[in-house]
């Protein structure tokens, strides 16, 4: 009953900074890619309606990145927090090991191994391929007729459109450059002092038209010419078929763990079975570090209390980054072929988990004492020994 006790109150510990955590996080690694979708819509010509439809589909793969990193620094906020208050010096005397007090919160890791094996086994393959599909109709669903001042858009059949400056309407525009290539080979450049964009009724075509300029014309073969005008317009249709989208498949990112097991078995795949079997190993790799997390932060959550808080979440979060990009870098060489995909993976996934393993092992003899606790100690006592002396006043010099 004691101990369910403790589970119950270690758990409701942790409930709000992971909720906390976790959405900031998420919103943090989103509204970063949000700017970029917009910024891409805007240098296409697409609609922003497009922007909800693919932050939705980006959310599995933010989630998985943010998952790992919010359940360490929960559970370290929540062992520092203990630590303060001295009521792990009392669960300690009254007999609770450090490893049973770590059993609730690797009961959540194993939790949150499964759902990590749900968004990176499959819904981040789907959301991959959806984020794609989307920006694809986006980019073909025809063009709104405005523009963004000094962005490049590409309305489609070879022209390219800018303005220095943009009207609130996006459709008055001052310092205007056209450029229009045509399947012939043909070069028209145009540039004038103003412009205006109109849409028809119907809102099928769009017309440009431009005042004050130049324009230069060039054949392939010919001379190129230059015409002065005072005012030209054109039309062109707004209406461009979307390009047809590949099938889900073609990037080994879109299969799905089952998927990815289907193709190893298979001969002779479409995907070389190295790219394969590093984006298999790599996702479980991932999703199998989840549960040892908790035997990372404890140790450096329980080292607070000695005034070294900062350099361990600094080094652990060294540490989470660092695997992630092994992982990666390990799943790039296995898709070039230079390495074995087991070998290079499950090295690095076997050099984290020893290294969580090693550092909870060692502070169990000595509570908040860890290695890395340790060599922080010793790198102040350089530091200070090294201020000492520069700030000795050499002998013989008086004030």
């Amino acid at each position: 009953m004691r101990q369910a006790r403790l589970d119950r109150y270690l758990l409701d510990s942790m409930a709000r900074p992971i909720a906390i955590c976790l959405t900031i996080t998420l919103v943090a690694l989103l509204l970063e890619r949000i700017l970029r979708i917009i910024n891409d819509l805007a240098e296409n010509g697409a609609h922003f309606g497009f922007v909800v439809q693919l932050t939705l589909n980006l959310v599995p793969h933010y989630l998985s990145l943010a998952l790992p990193a919010s359940f360490f620094i929960s559970i370290f906020i929540v062992v520092a927090r203990l630590s303060d208050g001295n009521e792990i010096d009392a669960l300690l005397a009254s007999g609770v090991s450090i490893g049973r007090m770590a059993a609730p919160f690797i009961g959540v890791g194993l939790a949150f191994m499964l759902i990590s094996l749900v968004l990176f086994g499959f819904l981040q393959p789907y959301g991959r391929y959806g984020y794609h599909a989307v920006l694809n109709a986006a980019i073909h669903a025809g063009w709104n007729a405005q523009l963004q001042p000094e962005v490049f858009v590409d309305p489609g059949q070879g022209f390219t459109i800018t303005a220095d400056r943009v009207g609130m309407s996006g459709r008055d525009l001052k310092g205007v450059f056209v450029r229009r290539v045509s399947p012939d080979g043909r070069e028209q450049i145009t540039t004038a002092r103003s412009g205006a964009l109109g849409v028809s009724p119907d809102g099928r075509t769009v017309s440009l038209r431009v005042d004050e300029g130049q324009q230069l014309d060039r054949r392939k073969g010919e001379a190129a010419r230059v015409l002065q005008f005072r005012n030209i317009s054109g039309e062109r249709s707004l209406q461009d078929a979307a390009a047809p989208m590949r099938p889900r498949g073609g990037d080994v990112r879109e299969l799905t763990l089952f998927e990815l097991a289907h193709e190893l078995r298979l001969p002779n795949p479409a995907i070389s079975k190295s790219a394969l079997a590093g984006e298999l190993y790599g996702r479980l790799a991932r999703s199998m570090s989840v549960p040892f997390l908790p035997l990372l932060a404890i140790p450096l959550g329980m080292a607070s209390k000695r005034g070294r808080r900062a350099p361990g979440l600094i080094i652990a979060g060294v540490m989470l980054v660092s695997f992630h990009h092994a992982v990666q870098m390990s799943q790039s060489l296995s898709q070039a072929g230079r390495v074995n995909p087991a070998q290079a993976v499950g090295s690095v996934y076997v050099v984290f988990v020893g290294l969580c393993l090693w550092l909870f092992l060692t502070s169990l003899k000595r509570p908040g004492d860890t290695p890395i606790t340790r060599a922080v100690g010793a790198v102040s006592v350089g530091v200070g020994w090294l201020r000492r002396l520069f700030e000795a006043e050499p002998a013989g010099v008086t004030p």
